[in-house]
């Protein structure tokens, strides 16, 4: 199965290469890919639990869904792991 989510908070290359590795540990998603001009991410997956696994994964480091709430607390998330991504590189 094919998803693409549409994402908040996804501001640069950093930011793509840390969902990247974050969701490259997941063993049943592959083939991601993500449209940084269009703030979204496709996967190939399993099953509908691996799109709800990805999306918690993505709200835990502040790169919700459309569907979820965008508070001061997600941006500052994302914030934070954009850096984080920057200081690994």
């Amino acid at each position: 199965m094919k998803t693409t989510l549409y994402l908040q908070n996804l501001k640069c290359g950093t930011c793509e290469t840390t969902l990247i590795n974050r969701l490259s540990a997941l063993k049943s998603n592959s083939n991601i890919s993500i449209k940084f001009q269009y703030a979204t991410i496709t996967f190939e997956h399993e099953n509908k639990a691996d799109v709800e696994e990805v999306k918690q994964i993505l709200s835990n480091i502040g790169y919700s869904p459309f569907d979820k709430k965008n508070d001061l607390g997600e941006k500052t998330k994302s914030y934070v792991s954009c850096k984080i991504g920057r200081i690994k590189k």
